[in-house]
């Protein structure tokens, strides 16, 4: 079963458990390392009660998303602590995030994963709305892009649960299984 979400995201984001399949369609905020600092000595050049926040720097031509994979979210780990209590409910991206920011998300948030490699898929459902700091480049610039059922996976739910730490648990005990010491 697949659970359509749509933004701005509230409470029901608050059900969802790490392995649940999604789609979510809306606006979402793409945002990768530069544009983390530039929100937090700026502000936000969008409301982020109940946004969505990409780890993506796309490719872009004219009005047409070319390209929008996920970027390794794990390089935001520290810039993350702000998003969540200024109102994001979601963050998206590849990888997954370190154990400080799952106790983050915990009764606010989650974290979705999106598959790198498909890079193509995630532009064929989406259109540009708007673009905030681009003097930062195309790749670190804010994009705001109008999702239509882009398919996530619930990586990180604000239980405390991690898709990506159960998978590495269960890799660490079939391995020692495979090789006693």
């Amino acid at each position: 079963m697949t659970i359509e979400l749509a933004t701005p995201l509230g409470d029901e984001i608050l059900d969802l458990k790490a392995g649940d399949r999604v789609t979510l369609t809306g606006m979402v905020y793409t945002a990768r390392d530069e544009a983390h600092l530039r929100m937090q000595e700026e502000g936000f050049p969008f409301d982020p009660e109940g946004a969505a926040v990409y780890h993506c720097g796309p490719v872009i031509s004219g009005e047409t998303v070319i390209a929008a994979g996920p970027t390794t979210s794990a390089r935001m780990n520290a810039l993350t602590g702000f998003l969540l209590d200024a109102g994001v409910r979601t963050l998206i991206g590849k990888g997954g995030m370190s154990a400080d920011v799952l106790g983050l998300l915990e009764g606010r948030a989650v974290y979705l994963a999106f598959t790198g490699g498909c890079a193509a898929l995630a532009a064929s459902r989406m259109k540009v709305r708007g673009v905030w700091f681009e003097d930062l480049g195309m790749p670190e610039a804010v994009w705001a892009l109008e999702l239509d059922h882009l398919p996530l996976t619930v990586g990180m739910d604000a239980h405390g649960h991690n898709l990506f730490g159960d998978v590495a648990a269960r890799a660490e005990a079939e391995f020692a299984q495979m090789f006693p010491k």
